[in-house]
């Protein structure tokens, strides 16, 4: 386990002085000390990975110095478009350090949906010609960022390193979390399981909040074909219940429960749901105003007013975020009979209980049975 600080300072030694990116739990403690030790001037979280690339680039045109983006390589995809289209060589040639959480390294084994983009990491790389370094040893890890650094001024374009598993993270390493009177995800989940019952399609982005639904569905008997556990993909449930939407003919309920990190990484699905007013469609952020699966790191979640937001867009709404029990079921009521596609922002205190179950789903069966709902 490499000392953070130690390495931060011998960053800056080799003239390495600004970050961005967006949070991995395969990088959780360089995550963790960036957001609370660095300045705003330092180090600037993103929405996402593609805006990570285009802010250290932004840097880099205003210092001159060598940006780090750091990213789990599910990120890669966000990314590829700016690290073709605006730091690639041919364009205009931006330097910089990419710093990638391996998931699905192949050498460990890891869930479904990370395990073909662990297989393609290296290989993305080798075909946006990219070169690259494996960060498998503690005491390589300065000396392969000073690599990388030569590289990226030498050639004047993006380097990768690639990070394995338990080298800028705890192997273990337990949450602590802020005590609060609001309520949880998994209580919040519960009341609207609970309005709806069998009467909705549920879906929940990725995250704790996938394990959480599926277990209240189970506590309260909705059969499996009423859910739709997004584990991957970060950002795109609405897109995905938006899809949905559009092919509910039988007028179902769609309850989407996003997450506050989520939300904001793919802000545009809410414009294209608001341009396209689906009916039954029912945009709910679980908001705790942190990015609490890969570590707890801020969002920018409870700091905008994300109400206003999915009002401008041309959603119905309370005008307000939500905190109780009884505010929520207010809201449902409230949204019964409405045509446009509702938005809900419950703020929520962070966590998740110890005994929660581990996910365990067959994935294409899961769609086989909500496919079957439709027929």
């Amino acid at each position: 386990m490499v000392d953070i600080e130690k390495l931060i300072d011998g960053l800056k030694d080799l003239g390495i002085g600004f970050f961005t990116g967006v949070p991995d739990s395969l990088l959780n403690d360089f995550c963790l000390y960036l957001s609370g030790k660095l300045s705003k001037e330092e180090h600037i979280m993103a929405a996402n990975e593609g805006n990570a690339i285009a802010i250290a680039a932004g840097n880099y045109l205003a210092t001159g110095n060598v940006p780090v983006v750091y990213m789990q390589n599910s990120g890669i995809g966000n990314a590829t478009n700016p690290l073709l289209s605006l730091a690639h060589p041919t364009v205009y040639s931006v330097p910089m350090i990419l710093v990638i959480g391996w998931r699905g390294d192949p050498s460990v084994s890891d869930h479904a949906q990370h395990k073909r983009q662990g297989e393609l990491t290296t290989v993305l790389m080798q075909d946006m010609n990219i070169p690259f370094r494996i960060l498998d040893e503690d005491d390589s890890v300065l000396s392969n960022f000073a690599w990388a650094k030569e590289k990226a001024c030498q050639l004047s374009s993006p380097v990768a390193l690639i990070v394995k598993k338990g080298i800028l993270a705890a192997k273990v390493k337990k949450q602590r979390y802020l005590e609060s009177d609001l309520l949880n995800r998994e209580e919040a989940i519960e009341i609207i399981v609970n309005h709806f019952k069998d009467k909705a399609i549920y879906l929940a982005t990725t995250g704790r909040a996938t394990r959480e639904l599926h277990e209240q569905l189970l506590i309260q008997g909705v059969p499996c074909g009423h859910e739709f556990l997004n584990v991957g993909s970060m950002g795109h449930v609405t897109s995905v219940a938006l899809g949905l939407a559009t092919g509910n003919t039988q007028g179902l309920p769609i309850v989407c429960f996003d997450g506050d990190s989520a939300c904001i990484m793919h802000m545009g699905s809410m414009a294209t749901i608001g341009r396209y007013q689906p009916s039954h469609l029912l945009h709910i952020v679980l908001n705790n105003g942190v990015n609490e699966s890969v570590g707890g790191q801020p969002s920018a979640g409870q700091m905008v007013k994300l109400t206003d937001i999915a009002k401008a867009c041309g959603y119905f709404t309370v005008g307000k975020q939500v905190e109780t029990k009884e505010e929520i079921l207010d809201s449902l009521r409230l949204f019964e009979n409405e045509a446009k596609p509702c938005f809900l922002d419950i703020h929520v205190r962070q966590g998740i209980r110890s005994d929660m179950p581990k996910l365990a789903i067959d994935h294409k069966r899961q769609i086989q049975e909500l496919r079957n709902i439709f027929k």
